[in-house]
């Protein structure tokens, strides 16, 4: 009985240091991209967008680490991925 008590208190911890690091990731402060920006990329993490049913120009996010290994995120606007090529 003692045994479930310890295997659930790791369970608790294991799931709350989790939540702790998605909360750290969502404290980015994203830079947004102009013409000319100097990026300094060395890892891509993540690439998001606004949700668009329609073919368009939305927003756009990337994460990514610089060459020092801090995480950094750009804001910009594209074609969605739901455009078809031929447009």
């Amino acid at each position: 009985m003692n045994t479930k008590a310890v295997y659930a208190a790791c369970l608790f911890v294991a799931l709350n240091i989790c939540t702790l690091s998605a909360r750290a990731e969502s404290h980015v402060q994203a830079q947004t991209y102009a013409y000319g920006t100097h990026l300094d990329i060395q890892k891509v993490l993540s690439f998001s967008e606004d949700p668009n049913p329609a073919c368009g120009v939305v927003n756009a996010r990337m994460t990514y680490l610089d060459s020092a290994g801090h995480k950094q995120a750009l804001d910009y606007r594209k074609l969605a991925d739901n455009c078809n090529d031929g447009n």
